[in-house]
């Protein structure tokens, strides 16, 4: 799955390319970013009968509320304490899923979150109902940010185990109980740092790992992006996501990658 299409042309360009290589069977779209609109249709060119197409629900880069931005620290101590506005928060949602309909052509195959606030509370309650009234019959999976458990990963896993935590199992409850399938667990969680070959080897361990449902989250781009804080890990992702050995590693992982609408 690549994040955060619309972000930029570079992000865009990079996802599209490795959509129709084939590395990518799910992205997900930040529906306010600038380039959304602009680039939504050569999106759905690549992807027709190729890969899922979803919302990244953003409330810390490009909510359509302005006064909704905040960084991550704020609303996960804020929802902690429900000391929010949920009706703003609703709103919000509402108005994303509208922007990527009106460029997208219909409702999204899944929601998932950018840096995963659609598992926090308060935001995932409000968006498990909004998505129960909006496309009852035809539910959008949701992303399950549950990691795989690695004896002796140390120092490695504390980053994942810090993302579950953050909301994973209580939205699998939720999940279940209004009629919503998830991915199995969540891989690709690292601190983004290194170049493409320290990423290839990421890779590789991330497939071993696989099961039938994992979902594996990368954030590709073709070139630096102005102002993001994981400008060079984008590329180095790109770079080894792209690169002639990646069919080998799938062979030997014993992974064959699919389409979770579909599977």
């Amino acid at each position: 799955m690549a994040d955060d299409f619309g972000l930029h042309p570079a992000v865009d360009e990079a996802v599209v390319r490795l959509v129709a290589q084939g590395r990518v069977q799910a992205v997900s779209v930040m529906a306010a970013a600038p380039a959304w609109a602009r680039d939504a249709a050569m999106l759905r060119e690549a992807a027709s009968g190729r890969a899922d197409v979803g919302l990244h629900l953003d409330l810390t880069a490009f909510p359509v509320q302005p006064a909704l931005r905040r960084p991550l620290p704020h609303w996960i101590a804020a929802t902690a304490l429900r000391a929010v506005d949920g009706r703003a928060i609703e709103r919000e949602i509402q108005e994303q899923l509208w922007r990527f309909e009106q460029a997208w052509g219909g409702p999204p195959d899944h929601v998932d979150g950018h840096q995963h606030v659609h598992q926090l509370p308060v935001v995932r309650e409000r968006l498990v109902a909004v998505l129960q009234q909006r496309y009852a019959g035809r539910l959008p999976w949701l992303r399950s940010t549950r990691q795989p458990r690695v004896p002796g990963a140390g120092l490695a896993a504390f980053k994942p185990w810090v993302i579950e935590q953050l909301g994973a199992a209580a939205l699998a409850r939720m999940a279940r109980r209004q009629g919503f399938a998830q991915n199995g667990r969540l891989l690709g969680v690292y601190g983004f740092d290194g170049d493409a070959a320290s990423y290839l080897q990421r890779l590789a361990g991330w497939l071993r790992l696989a099961q039938p449902r994992d979902l594996l989250m990368c954030h590709p781009a073709l070139a630096q992006v102005p102002g993001d804080a994981i400008a060079k890990a984008r590329m180095a992702e790109y770079q080894a996501l792209s690169s002639p050995a990646v069919p080998a590693l799938l062979q030997a992982a014993g992974v064959r990658l699919r389409r979770l609408a579909t599977a």
